[in-house]
């Protein structure tokens, strides 16, 4: 873990103070106990495995490929705020709660008694986090802590987090290595850091195993075509563009044509949601064989512009999707990117859609035969 510079140290005494005062009279003493975790047996066999938010975007693909393999017993925690049901494969087992009930929390620990906990939980919008840092800071950290209290009253060790590459704000090596310095710059940014440096001191204090997975823009949707993304608003820049061969709006906006890159664009990474989903099961099995924590970039090391997602959109659809350049937004860096050399040296992850076309067209399969999403 990257040590905390003077600044971060007051940025993170600035937060932990924000949960507290969310918490309020609703915290419970044993965030301060010190009893330690209890060393599972590292054996993966009929391992259950908790995924909470696993109706989302992320956490259904994740459960989707999952539920191909026979050594796991998959129990889903979703509130559906932004999750849908209807992603959920028959057989799973799904309980409606949220992360920040604690009751609830505790009667599911208690009657599936998972070996693991994987969180994709979290709220995720940049705008929103500026708008509503408070509700971030409950759901994104309290809500991490809540599931952590319980995760150590029922003795589970091994917690899987899905992080953002967002802590590390404007990097100053693009591509961002592993190793930076994180540097959150918006609430949504600093909640994902906050909540990393809460699971390293539960490691010293507790025995807790955690392993971060820190990535940007997820995208694209399952080969079968039938899970894919559906966000209301919706923010992402490819289902935003497909929208446009849908019918569904006129236009795809281009915030600026004039930065320092090789059309003018932005540059962005594209990482496919079923590529996340494998590194975070290689996550998983990398976490218990080797009982050690650890941090990893998912990142493409090259990323693509805006002007060439539209363009793979175009081939893909067979649409002209009109653009329109109108003014930079503020605080839009011109490249975001990301490496993953230590996933793919530790983890042995690599990439299976290796191609903007080739996540575009899976987003297409999807959206194509979705029109209104799940329409739930």
């Amino acid at each position: 873990m990257a040590v905390l510079s003077t600044p971060n140290k007051i940025i993170l005494f600035t937060a932990v103070v924000l949960v507290l005062l969310t918490l309020g009279f609703y915290m419970r003493r044993d965030i301060f106990m010190t009893v330690p975790f209890p060393v599972l047996q590292k054996n993966l066999n009929a391992t259950r495995i908790l995924v909470c938010g696993g109706a989302g975007y992320i956490g259904s693909h994740l459960v989707r490929e999952l539920s191909t393999q026979p050594d796991y017993e998959i129990i889903i925690v979703d509130n559906l705020s932004k999750g849908h049901k209807k992603s959920i494969p028959k057989g799973i087992k799904f309980e409606k709660a949220d992360i920040r009930d604690k009751l609830a929390l505790d009667r599911i620990f208690s009657k599936y008694k998972p070996d693991a906990v994987m969180h994709f939980c979290a709220s995720i919008s940049v705008g929103e986090s500026v708008a509503d840092p408070l509700g971030y800071y409950e759901n994104n950290v309290a809500g991490t802590i809540y599931l952590l209290q319980t995760m150590k009253r029922h003795n589970v060790k091994y917690f899987i987090f899905s992080s953002s590459a967002a802590i590390f704000g404007n990097a100053k090596e693009v591509p961002i290595p592993d190793d930076a310095q994180p540097n959150p710059i918006n609430p949504y940014g600093y909640t994902k850091f906050v909540v990393e440096n809460i699971l390293a001191s539960s490691e010293n204090a507790y025995g807790l195993k955690y392993i971060c997975l820190r990535y940007f823009n997820a995208c694209g949707a399952h080969e079968s075509g039938d899970i894919g993304e559906d966000h209301h608003p919706e923010t992402h820049l490819i289902p935003l563009v497909l929208q446009v061969a849908l019918g569904q709006r006129d236009s795809i906006s281009i915030f600026g044509d004039d930065y320092e890159t090789k059309d003018g664009t932005c540059v962005r990474d594209y990482i496919h949601v079923t590529d996340l989903a494998t590194a975070h099961i290689r996550a998983l099995e990398y976490l218990v064989k080797e009982n050690k924590s650890q941090s990893f970039n998912l990142g493409s090391g090259e990323g693509y512009s805006v002007k060439e997602v539209i363009n793979a959109a175009r081939n893909v659809t067979g649409h002209p999707i009109p653009d329109i350049v109108e003014a930079r937004r503020i605080g839009d860096p011109a490249v975001l990117i990301a490496k993953s050399t230590r996933a793919e040296k530790i983890l042995g992850w690599k990439r299976k859609y290796n191609t903007i076309e080739s996540i575009v067209a899976s987003a297409w399969k999807y959206h194509k035969t979705h029109i209104n999403g799940y329409n739930d």
